[in-house]
């Protein structure tokens, strides 16, 4: 039994900003200081905090050390662990008040989230099965096998109210239910971890942080369904998590909780990993279920659905990560506990990735009907420098902008669609004043042209029209005719195009001529960008009162596009000006202005 542990976070972004490293010298410090009996150095998956990273939490005292450096690890074993000082200087400002140190769940950041899918990440170590079983792990499995029927699963499934997490919210339980329904020689589940959208890593944390959770949750869906084989798709660009998996089946098969009469039943099932090579297409899932049997990652029309003919033209049940991360807990807690989170017709939680303009950066989970104002200004902390929300795109590439008018909605599946944009994956980009809409659009739809499968010409083609035209009204080249064009362009794809994320591809630029069509007017008729993004449209000035004359601008200027004489007020060309920057970073007096 140890005093004290001292968990560090080791997801992606602590790792990035040098995680492992810091666990090594706790090992050492601790070592040196004869305390390895008493204390314990366990590495976690993602806390949340990504903003604060490196994240160091130390137990029983709970006390939360952000940005911890190698050179603060000495410091933190003499005073807190030999001691008991806690190192007032690294501890996360929010946990330190008036009256003391207090608890990291009574933070904004984690007061009002309620976690069930990262219910055990940054509490766990993910590469320890002893650890998620001492957490109830794999008890849903027992439960599944030994005391329900296959019918009883899907039946608690289905009654929790459970929705894909991974698109547009089909119910989980009927697609089990229909997965169940074809008979054949041999089936399959696959959970697709491919999460290719801008700014999302959901499912990362997960299976960097609780991989289990996921085999076991697989493992239940064979059983409910019939399988006996599984494959998880994830992306090769995710390596702590594809290690980390791959170390929880071979432990799950050691424990004999993978392969052969598992708890003593007559099911079977095992699984393997199948990397992406970051095609973003291949998190459509008849063009994931084509990569995984070796071929180039292309949808297909449906009829026939993956739940008759998927890979290898098997019947095959397809979720994703988070989506299987609520299993387990509904199998051992009842679906009444889960349907008694969420809104009538979005039960549980929700896992987004806050990026952007926001103070705390991180993964959050939420009770689905959680508006958006509490996320973004409450668990996010507000947006940076005083700047005023302007929007949020949720749903990636696929989705859309929410506009502050809309800043009180609550977020479900039904109200994003309703107001223009979707649930998708989770990822939730905040935008403040600084952001032009037209400039946002473009930067999705660039995304897609470049992710494009090619397979069909709506999406091949009429993407990369829309884009060109977008192009066009940030230069300032365009006419209110090309307006009329793009939006009947959108509906085209949307209309025509073969796949679910050739549909939504117009989406962002929907959204934003929905809530933000003033800016785009402002481009076309005014040839000026309200937020002074967009180079082509801006034109850089230099205030004769303010111009001291001390000529720094002009010589740093690349182009030699500014003239004046020493001490009198220069004057730019804005025929010759690049539009660079160069002379606002060198004025010292303010003198120049982007207009």
């Amino acid at each position: 039994m140890f005093r004290s542990q001292v968990l560090v976070c080791g997801g992606t972004g602590c790792t990035s900003s040098g995680s492992d490293e810091i666990s090594k010298v706790f090992e050492q410090e601790v070592a040196k200081a004869d305390l390895q009996d008493e204390v314990k150095i366990v590495r976690t998956g993602c806390f949340g905090l990504c903003a604060l990273g490196p994240i160091v939490i130390i137990y029983p005292e709970g006390s939360f050390y952000s940005r911890v450096q190698v050179s603060d690890v000495a410091e933190i074993v003499e005073e807190h662990l030999l001691k008991g000082r806690p190192v007032q200087r690294l501890l996360y400002d929010e946990t330190v008040t008036d009256t003391g140190v207090i608890s990291l769940n009574d933070t904004n950041f984690y007061k009002q989230q309620k976690r069930v899918a990262l219910r055990n990440c940054g509490v766990i170590n993910p590469e320890n099965i002893e650890e998620y079983i001492a957490m109830d792990g794999y008890q849903a499995l027992g439960k599944a096998l030994t005391e329900m029927t296959p019918e009883q699963v899907i039946e608690e499934i289905k009654r929790s109210g459970l929705r894909g997490r991974g698109g547009a919210g089909f119910p989980t339980g009927r697609k089990w239910e229909l997965a169940a329904m074809y008979h054949a020689d041999q089936k399959y589940v696959a959970c697709n971890a491919d999460e290719g959208d801008p700014g999302a890593f959901m499912d990362r944390s997960v299976l960097e942080g609780d991989p289990h959770a996921l085999l076991e949750a697989m493992a239940i869906a064979a059983y409910a369904t019939g399988a006996d084989h599984g494959f998880i798709y994830v992306r090769a660009e995710y390596p702590i998590a594809v290690k980390r998996l791959q170390i929880a089946i071979d432990q799950a098969r050691e424990y004999g909780l993978l392969g052969e009469n598992i708890f003593g039943t007559d099911f079977c099932f095992d699984l393997e990993i199948r990397l992406g090579a970051g095609a973003f297409v291949c998190g459509e899932e008849t063009a994931l279920m084509r990569s995984v049997e070796g071929k180039r990652g292309e949808p297909r029309p449906r009829p026939p659905f993956p739940a008759q003919k998927g890979i290898f033209d098997k019947p095959t049940l397809l979720n994703n990560v988070e989506t299987y991360a609520n299993v387990a807990q509904i199998i051992l807690n009842g679906a009444d506990w889960f349907a008694s989170m969420g809104t009538e017709r979005s039960k549980g939680t929700k896992v987004f990735a806050l990026g952007g303009k926001i103070n705390n950066t991180g993964l959050v989970e939420v009770p689905m009907g959680t508006t958006l104002r509490t996320i973004v200004e409450e668990i996010g902390g507000g947006i940076p420098g005083g700047k005023k929300f302007k929007a949020a795109q949720t749903g990636g590439p696929s989705g859309g902008c929410i506009p502050a008018q809309h800043f009180d909605v609550a977020i479900d599946y039904d109200n994003l669609i309703e107001i223009g944009s979707m649930m998708g994956s989770g990822g939730l980009i905040v935008m403040d004043e600084d952001t032009c809409m037209v400039d946002i659009a473009k930067f999705f739809l660039e995304f897609t042209v470049d992710e494009s499968c090619g397979k069909c010409t709506p999406c091949r083609v009429g993407t990369k029209r829309l884009l060109e035209m977008l192009t066009k009204i940030t230069k300032g080249q365009a006419t209110m005719e090309d307006l009329d064009k793009i939006e009947e362009l959108c509906y085209y794809i949307k209309d025509n195009a073969l796949c679910g994320l050739g549909q939504t591809a117009p989406n962002p630029v929907l959204s934003t001529l929905r809530y933000f069509r003033d800016e785009y007017v402002a481009h076309i008729v005014d040839k000026k960008c309200p937020a002074g993004v967009c180079k082509a449209l801006l034109t850089y000035t230099i205030d004769p009162e303010k111009c001291k004359g001390c000529t720094l601008c002009a010589r740093n200027c690349p182009a030699d596009a500014i003239t004046g004489s020493v001490k009198q007020p220069h004057v730019i060309d804005p025929q010759k000006c690049l539009k660079c920057g160069a002379c606002i970073e060198k004025c010292k007096f303010g003198a120049i202005s982007i207009q």
